[in-house]
Parts: C-alpha cells; structure tokens; sequence
C-alpha cells in the first residue's frame, strides 16, 4: 500500500523501458537538448482513438489502458502500472480531419514473455522493434500546446536528421499527483527504424 503511494506521488519505483543514451546536445538557448536513444524491442498494451483533442484522446486510451491492468483481460491478471505513457500522434490529412491517438502502457519484463490477452476489443498487445528515438525532456502539467510546441520545435531541430515526421510521440512519466519535477518528453524516431 506504501509502495502504491510513493508511486503516485514520486513515480519512482515503476518499470520503464530502458535505453542507451547515444547521443546528447548542449543546452544552448534557445534550443533545449534532446537525446538521441537506442531502444531495444520492447512489449506494450496500447489503444487507437480518433479525435481532435490530444489531451481527450489520451485520458480516454489511459482509462482503457488502466482497466487492462487492473484485470480487465482473459487471465484476469493484474499488472503493475509501469512509465512514461507515449501517445503516438497521427496527425489528419487536413486541418479539420481527425488525428490517430494511440496509447500505450509499457508491459513490465515479468509480462513481456507471455502478456495476458485484452478482454476489450479496443485493446491490443503491440511489439516495438528495437529503434532510435529522438525524445527532449521539458517539465510542468503539459498542455496540448506545449506538446505541440515542444514536438514543432525539436522536429526543426532534427531538420537534417533522417527521421519520419508523420508523426511524433508525446510520452508522460508523472502521475497527475505528482505536484513538482514532472517529465514530459516528446519523441521522433529514427526514420530507417520507423515501420513502427
């Protein structure tokens, strides 16, 4: 019970993914550092939703997400809740079309081997290949607008970086109580790893 609420407050203690940092720019204003990092192949439970609002879209797939661990799935197993949870942003094809939202929840190395099938059609296990992902880390409770700027600005920054911009990963380490040192990141991945 303790555990449950360190982690909430502190999101200390979860499973993430992990990465080797291959590559970090200098924090030279008025462009902040990015990391490039290599990711192995790792595991996650995700869900697509259509919509126009990325915070909307994301606080729907997290409740889908959490009903998953929390045993909604045909073993009726619970699943420790893990960090960050990216968003990939599939943008329209025009300015008032709907975007591709889709969520993940990262699936803990316990997990991974044999994940326990989704009982919601809308749920589904996805396999992440080993990939390079450009991520710049910024603070705060992010809004739509500070994701899109944040995505806009390091997308200029990686202007001569071979990546896919068609589209880009919004990821949040932090509980909603966690009041101070919130992480937010947006990512892009490396276009020859992008058949993601």
């Amino acid at each position: 019970m303790f555990t449950a609420i360190k982690t909430a407050f502190t999101s200390k203690g979860l499973d993430m993914p992990e990465y080797t940092v291959l590559n970090k720019t200098e924090d030279s204003a008025p462009s902040p550092p990015y990391e490039e990092r290599q990711y192995p192949e790792t595991k996650w439970v995700s869900t697509s939703i259509q919509g126009m609002v990325l915070k909307e879209a994301t606080s729907k797939g997290f409740r889908r997400l959490f009903n998953y661990i929390q045993g909604a799935n045909k073993s009726g197993v619970k699943i420790e809740m893990t960090s960050p949870v990216p968003t990939k942003v599939v943008p329209g094809a025009g300015p008032n079309c709907e975007n591709t939202f889709t969520v993940s929840f990262f699936i803990p190395p316990e997990n991974a081997a044999n994940p326990p099938e989704p009982t919601d059609k809308d749920v589904f296990i996805d396999s992440w290949p080993a990939q390079t992902i450009y991520a710049r880390t910024f603070g705060g409770f992010a809004k739509d607008d500070d994701w899109l700027t944040n995505s806009q600005e390091l997308a200029k920054d990686l202007k001569d970086k071979p990546l896919n911009q068609s589209y880009w990963f919004t990821a949040g380490y932090d509980s909603p109580f966690k009041m101070f040192s919130r992480r937010n990141e947006v990512w892009y991945v490396k276009a020859e790893n992008s058949e993601q």
